[in-house]
């Protein structure tokens, strides 16, 4: 690497580093929606990043034939609503366990899986070619549970990246979501780090070097909860290295279009944003909160609150989920819950 190629990636590794946040089961569901996920006879069993056989895991196969671990919550009786849960960058989602677990209490259906390259599931750790992956696998288990529930209001929650997941899944099909709650989502870069300079800078090196590693996550800015923090740095099946050039680029794109997208967002959706967050800036969510033209959204900004909220201060945590799911149910029709009360 020669001099000028060296201090491009310092340039970028400082700016990507500080705007890219990071981003129980119920009953053994396995899913499969084609039958690619059968091994040929002789062949194999496919294995999770960890080694453990797809065939003893829940799952669902995407598109491109990867397989994307999965967990659900179910309700003992009559779901009232379906809630999926969109991860975010470098994480996994099992941390989501409590909140989907308060979400199950009432007798919600919650599910979610491992994005590609992520935790449990297959692909290139942390790295996409094309972010629209995500969004349609999103929409391929969201399809597959409303086939098993097709009365059942949907609802999604997503983190961080997750948050620009769940946007752009939500812009794709606007008519089908009863509600979105975005916790610290990915909506804008923060404009004092994203220069024109750096922002050249870092195009240029997706060209030269996509695959050239920056910066990884800073854990210590996620959560105020130190135990929090270690129990993110001790969890082996989050991405603990660097962020490709070619997946920050990606971030771009996303953000890009979600710009393009929020003028025309009328969808019910949640934003739940702390104004100390150092990995997404809350910048975005003020500004998709302005310029929506939505009649049915709110914001609340936790004072001091770092960028995982449900796992920031055990108050704020707290806060967060009563938040969550409050403003769920309030939004589930009416006689979708007579119906679940009834049966």
């Amino acid at each position: 690497m020669n001099a000028v190629t060296a201090a491009s990636c310092l340039l970028v590794a400082g700016f990507s580093c500080y705007l890219y946040g990071s981003d129980v089961l119920s009953s053994l569901l396995r899913v499969s929606v084609t039958d690619s996920s059968m091994p040929e006879p002789g062949a194999a069993p496919r294995r999770s990043p960890q080694g453990v056989p797809y065939s003893d895991l829940p799952h669902i196969v995407n598109a491109d034939g990867l397989h994307l671990f999965c967990r659900y919550w179910e309700p003992t009786g009559q779901p009232r609503a379906l809630v999926f849960i969109a991860h975010g960058a470098g994480e996994h989602c099992g941390p989501y366990d409590e909140m989907a677990q308060r979400l199950k209490e009432l007798s919600l259906l919650v599910f979610a899986h491992d994005h590609v390259g992520h935790g449990q599931s297959e692909g290139d750790r942390m790295n996409i070619k094309d972010f629209q992956i995500y969004i349609r696998d999103s929409l391929q288990h969201i399809d597959l549970m409303k086939s098993r529930h097709p009365d059942l209001p949907v609802f999604i929650v997503g983190h961080s990246m997750g948050g620009a997941i769940s946007i752009l899944t939500a812009c794709e099909r606007p008519g089908d979501f009863a509600g979105v709650v975005l916790i610290a989502p990915l909506v804008q870069m923060n404009p004092e780090s994203a220069t024109p300079f750096k922002v050249f800078m870092a195009k240029l090196l997706n060209h030269m070097l996509p695959s050239l590693t920056m910066g990884s996550i800073e854990s210590k800015w996620l959560s105020r909860d130190k135990r929090q923090v270690e129990a993110y740095d001790a969890d082996e099946l989050n991405y603990h290295g660097g962020m490709r050039v070619s997946f920050g680029m990606q971030l771009m794109a996303a953000v890009e279009r979600m710009e393009r997208e929020i003028p025309s967002i009328s969808w019910p959706f949640l934003l739940l944003h702390g104004d100390a967050d150092k990995l997404c800036d809350i910048r975005g969510s003020r500004m998709m909160y302005d310029n929506s033209p939505s009649t049915d959204k709110k914001i609340k900004i936790y004072e001091g609150g770092y960028h995982a909220l449900h796992h920031d201060l055990p108050e704020v945590a707290e806060s967060v989920l009563k938040e969550l799911t409050t403003w769920i149910t309030e939004h589930i029709p009416a006689t979708t819950s007579q119906e679940a009360q009834g049966s």
